[in-house]
């Protein structure tokens, strides 16, 4: 079956990293678009970032220039860094596999990792 598995998250200061991993596995990674997506407190779950199976890539504006997303395609992980970490960054973060025929065009879910972003 389908499985992604954060690892990663943390407390970190202000203007710190942190690299989170989303290890996968049930289905062919290396065709299936990927994606990070984050929910904050008494809101909904946005996108962060997407990379298609060619590498193309895409970010929310509130993440450009700060956050990167990348995938191995050897060991079925993706990857988010996040660079110059502010308060407002603070949410579960969540990997996304998107559906598509690897996936039997289901939408599939890791369990979150909690980023918090405090002095």
């Amino acid at each position: 079956q389908v499985q992604l598995v954060e690892s990663g998250g943390g407390l970190v200061q202000p203007g710190g990293s942190l690299r989170l991993s989303c290890a996968a596995s049930g289905f062919t990674f290396s065709v299936n678009a990927m994606g990070w997506y984050r929910q904050a407190p008494e809101k909904q779950r946005a996108l962060v970032a997407r990379i298609r199976s060619d590498g193309t890539t895409n970010y929310a504006d509130s993440v450009k220039g700060r956050f990167t997303i990348s995938r191995d395609n050897a060991k079925n992980t993706v990857y988010l860094q996040m660079n110059s970490l502010k308060p407002e960054d603070t949410a579960v973060y969540y990997c996304n596999a998107e559906p598509s025929a690897s996936t039997y065009y289901k939408n599939y879910w890791g369990q979150g990792t909690q980023v918090t972003v405090s002095s």
